[in-house]
């Protein structure tokens, strides 16, 4: 069900923006396609796709239709957002002069396209992008001891109007409500444990990072952050749903094992971020919405990196547990099931 999702997310970035528009696919925005077909009593569409790479060249079947259409809208916006601001800031490869307006054409292209397939569906575009124009003034203020909720309303906000959006799509308008609830606070985890997850390197090269800029304890981020899943678990209880299995697991037990490896992998404590501590010099160009985005900037292979944030694995990698798989977050590098007890590093059950 996952893998139909995110390769019906890719296809349809290819079939309605062309090849370069599959560069925005990322494992965030599959929830909103997910959202739509766990709400609707229709059958899932599925088509056959043909061999790629990324799947061992095998053959999938895959999701369309209106759920992965405004998965893409959203993706393909939101991507658009961002690489407007690395152009404008000069980060990276668009510091070269070459490079700039090609990408600012390719970002302008992306928005116009998401906005006009976006408005055919009824979804307004223009609260992903005027969320996204907060987001420089709000990290311009952000100072120590200042909120670190209000840098992170942008992505809530976003997140937010898609997931709403999905029971508009799949014609459950009492799960608006909810939804977006969820949505805001899905957001908020993305956001927050991006920060989390790059404070040390930003912090090494002088980078903007909300965490640092508002000098907030780790220890209160990882409060912000379980209580964002519990909302989450919260809301999700008002949703009906016709097949929720996939988004349950995902918005629940993995969104929680995320949050509880991000900080393992981390490392931090609370003394990490002391409170009145001189932040770092402000270098507006960090991608705080990477989560949504899909777009990676550092050395790490972007679908490994995005796969282990997200925490959605079926399978364990380099464990050391002789073998087995065990859900210990921390003690290991299991990710992705349960040991049954078959190792001692860690209390699995």
């Amino acid at each position: 069900m996952w893998t139909a999702q995110l390769c019906g997310l890719c296809l349809a970035l290819r079939d309605d923006y062309g090849q370069n528009g599959r560069i925005a696919t990322n494992y965030d925005g599959l929830v909103v396609s997910a959202l739509v077909e766990a709400q609707s009593t229709a059958a899932p569409g599925r088509r056959e796709a043909g061999r790629c790479p990324l799947r061992g060249m095998r053959k999938a079947d895959v999701a369309i239709g209106e759920s992965v259409r405004l998965a893409a809208v959203v993706s393909l916006v939101l991507a658009a957002a961002r690489v407007r601001d690395h152009v404008d800031d000069g980060d990276g490869v668009f510091a070269a002069a070459g490079v700039r307006p090609a990408a600012r054409r390719i970002a302008d292209r992306w928005a116009r396209q998401g906005t006009e397939v976006g408005t055919a569906m009824g979804f307004d575009t223009g609260v992903l992008l005027a969320a996204i124009g907060r987001q420089a003034s709000l990290e311009a203020a952000a100072a120590p001891g200042s909120s670190l909720l209000a840098v992170t309303e942008p992505t809530e906000t976003s997140v937010a109007a898609a997931f709403a959006h999905t029971a508009v799509l799949a014609g459950r308008p009492a799960n608006v409500g909810p939804l977006r609830e969820v949505g805001q606070l899905f957001g908020r985890v993305a956001h927050l444990l991006d920060a989390v997850e790059d404070l040390h390197d930003d912090r090494v090269h002088g980078k903007w990072n909300p965490v640092a800029a508002t000098a907030t304890p780790i220890d209160d981020v990882r409060i912000m952050c379980d209580d964002a899943v519990l909302g989450i678990e919260l809301a999700l209880a008002d949703v009906e749903f016709a097949d929720g299995r996939l988004v349950q697991r995902l918005l629940t037990r993995e969104l929680r094992r995320a949050v509880s490896r991000t900080f393992s992998h981390a490392g931090h404590t609370a003394t990490d971020v002391p409170l009145g501590a001189e932040p770092p010099v402000a270098s507006f160009g960090e991608a705080p919405l990477d989560d949504v985005v899909g777009i990676e900037t550092g050395e790490e292979n972007p679908e490994e990196k995005a796969q282990r944030k997200a925490g959605w694995f079926d399978g364990c990698f380099a464990c050391d547990c002789s073998g087995c798989c065990c859900d210990c977050d921390g003690c290991c590098e299991c990710d992705g099931c349960c040991c049954d007890g078959c190792c001692d590093c860690c209390d699995c059950s």
